[in-house]
């Protein structure tokens, strides 16, 4: 962990895509959807051409927070927290000894050069005084604090660690096949889940007892979000984001504390939702569930996700360029702010420039908490997609200004 950070702290979040039967009227097609013409997500003016709930063979998994927490309290959230110095304990060493000639114990390399890969990534741990990778680290951090608040246990046991090693000494492809949920007593489940409640070191104790690994090779890199500057006081989180798809459903409890409720929908439904003000998501949320939103069908969204997360991935900062109304740029806008050190700040002495031609854009107008309005022209790096939303014209949002 990066005890040297001064403005913010490092997370770790785990999107998780949980299989279950299609519907009667599901998509015959496995072609990925792309925005309709003329339909702006979550516009006034507009209607939605999501995908129907029903297109979908699996659900992902949302936390409610609770209305007392200190960051996003009433959120819909992806499981995740603030990285422990425990993630990156050398214990972890012993836990992994089968895997220590393996590189990163064994996880695929990323193709994308360290000098533009985002900060929690790029960093060398063995400087800040960790043996274990940010690469391991962050994905054992996700699988600890999803342990933690959903109680969705993801590990490899005894068994399969054999076949796991040997698959990857064989150089042969591990995951592209989905996980499957682990088969441990809710009972089991319910104790450990409590002592890791109370101290998040004990997630090595456990893991140590029962002779499991925590499954980092079933989490695919995703993404990177670093909440931007605002209100004195507030705390930062810069977070990586990973994505899990697993063939069914897992046993799922929320721990009545910082999380007040859980909730397994797809991707469109909770747009949706959002959208309908029935329930409230964060930008980060709302952007990777619109990139969902090409993929109905779990095989091609883990295809997708296993293919792509070796590409890399960019540091989403969103900056605030205006206030009446609300605009928010990200990297690639023309607007942004020429800063690669992370600590962009919210600049609304710039005026918004107008561009007949639509180029150049990344960013959203946010007309209430319920009502956003993207313009999205660029085209995305490393392979990623972009959200299922309609590109506003200039003079669109030049009406709204």
């Amino acid at each position: 962990m990066n005890t040297t950070l001064k403005t913010w702290k490092e997370a770790a979040t785990l999107i998780i895509a949980a299989g279950h039967k299609l519907g009667a009227d599901s998509l015959s097609s496995r072609t990925p959807l792309t925005a309709a013409p003329r339909s702006p997500l979550g516009s006034s003016h507009g209607r939605s051409h999501l995908p129907p709930k029903s297109s979908f063979d699996y659900d992902v998994l949302l936390l409610k927070r609770s209305s007392k927490s200190g960051f996003m309290p009433n959120a819909y959230v992806f499981p995740g927290g603030m990285v422990d110095s425990s993630d990156f304990s050398s214990e972890w060493l012993d836990i992994f000894r089968a895997f220590s000639t393996c590189p990163s114990f064994g996880l695929r390399g990323v193709k994308q050069p360290v000098e533009t890969r985002p900060p929690i990534f790029a960093t060398d741990r063995v400087k800040l005084g960790s043996p274990i990778p940010g690469e391991v680290a962050f994905r054992i951090c996700a699988l600890r604090e999803t342990f933690e608040e959903s109680g969705v246990l993801l590990v490899v046991s005894k068994q399969e660690k054999r076949s796991l090693l040997k698959s990857i000494e064989d150089r042969r492809v591990t995951d592209r096949v989905l996980s499957k949920v682990n088969e441990l007593c809710s009972s089991e489940l319910i104790k450990w889940r409590t002592l890791v409640n109370q101290n998040p070191s004990n997630f090595i104790r456990m893991c140590r007892e029962l002779e499991v690994l925590p499954n980092i090779w079933a989490l695919h890199e995703w993404g990177n979000w670093l909440t931007p500057a605002g209100r004195p006081g507030v705390t930062r989180f810069d977070t990586a984001f990973f994505i899990c798809c697993l063939q069914e459903m897992p046993y799922t409890l929320q721990d009545e504390k910082e999380i007040v409720r859980f909730q397994w929908s797809t991707p469109s439904e909770v747009l949706q939702r959002y959208l309908a003000q029935e329930l409230w998501i964060a930008p980060p949320q709302f952007y990777e569930l619109s990139r969902m939103c090409h993929f109905p069908l779990l095989n091609d969204l883990h295809d997708f996700s296993h293919q792509r997360a070796t590409e890399g991935c960019e540091q989403m900062l969103p900056v605030v360029i205006q206030y009446d109304p609300y605009i928010s740029v990200l990297p690639g806008d023309k607007d942004y702010p020429l800063d690669t050190s992370g600590e962009a700040k919210q600049d609304t002495s710039t005026t918004p420039q107008k561009d007949p031609q639509d180029s150049g854009l990344h960013r959203f107008l946010v007309l209430d908490p319920y009502t956003i309005i993207a313009q999205i022209t660029i085209t995305p790096k490393y392979n990623h997609l972009l959200p299922i939303v309609e590109q506003v014209p200039s003079h669109d949002l030049n009406s709204q200004l």
